[in-house]
This record gives structure tokens, sequence and C-alpha cells, in this order.
């Protein structure tokens, strides 16, 4: 199937979505800071520029949009049209995400990756229990981890 828009109004569109400083970012951000955690944001010398570096630490956090990254979770779904281009676009976030956090763990660093099912629309009482067990986890030692809508997780 065809695009309904010309090749630029989807570029612009396209343009205007924020990779970072998203709503479930700011959300988990603001909760962290809250506990007295501080952190560096998308820092390029690391590999994927993690949405949040814990140097302290030395953890990662990134905060991953289902859509964009293929968690198969309620909030995704494959796109109906132009399907090629979107499976071959998640497709290779997907294979991004896995080298880059083979590439982090191979210099040291701990990851977490906070899927976007976890903080999207819902309640505050969930949003701290997300929290609390991030900042668990980061002053912790287990070397990676996922919180996502999942129930086993």
């Amino acid at each position: 199937m065809t695009d309904i828009v010309t090749p630029a109004v989807r570029s612009r569109m396209m343009s205007n979505i924020k990779d970072r400083n998203t709503k479930p970012e700011l959300a988990v951000r603001k909760r962290l800071f809250a506990r007295g955690l501080r952190y560096s944001l998308h820092s390029s010398s690391l590999p994927g520029k993690p949405d949040l570096v814990f140097r302290r630490y030395k953890a990662v956090v990134f905060v991953h949009g289902c859509f964009w990254h293929g968690h198969e979770c309620h909030l995704f779904k494959w796109p109906k049209s132009n399907r090629m281009f979107w499976r071959n676009k998640i497709n290779r976030n997907r294979s991004v995400d896995t080298r880059t956090l083979k590439e982090l763990r191979a210099l040291g660093w701990r990851t977490m990756t906070v899927w976007e099912c976890a903080v999207r629309g819902v309640p505050q009482k969930r949003l701290d229990v997300v929290a609390e067990r991030l900042k668990r986890w980061i002053q912790g030692q287990t070397s990676s981890g996922v919180i996502s809508c999942k129930p086993k997780t």
C-alpha cells in the first residue's frame, strides 16, 4: 500500500517524533531523582547513548518505547501499511538494542531496560513500585534486568 502523504510531509511528521525526553523517560527520571539518585543523560561516550547513566554504580538504564523497539506487549501492533518497511525498521532496532547491550556489558556496565508499558498510563502507585525496583537494582549488583508490564518480570 502506498503512503497517503507526500514524502516531504512524511519526513516532517517523522522528525517530530521524539527519541529523548519522552513521557515514560521523564516519569522514570522524576521518580529516581526524588529518591536521591543522580544521573547523567544520553551519554554519547557510551554505546547506544543510554537514557540514564549512573557512573557511581556503573549502571545504565534505557527507557524503550514498546512500538519502536518491538516489545511484544499490548502497546505493540505491527502496522498494516508499508509492512516491509516497518518490519525491517523494528527488527533493525531490535538488533541494535541487542548489540548495544552486549557492548556495554563487555565494557563492564550493568544494563536495565524499562519498557514503556511498565510506566505509561499506570497509577502513581505502580510508578512508585517501578521506581523502587529500579533504585534497588541501580544500587545492587545484578548485571542486567528488564522491567515491563509482562507478569514474568
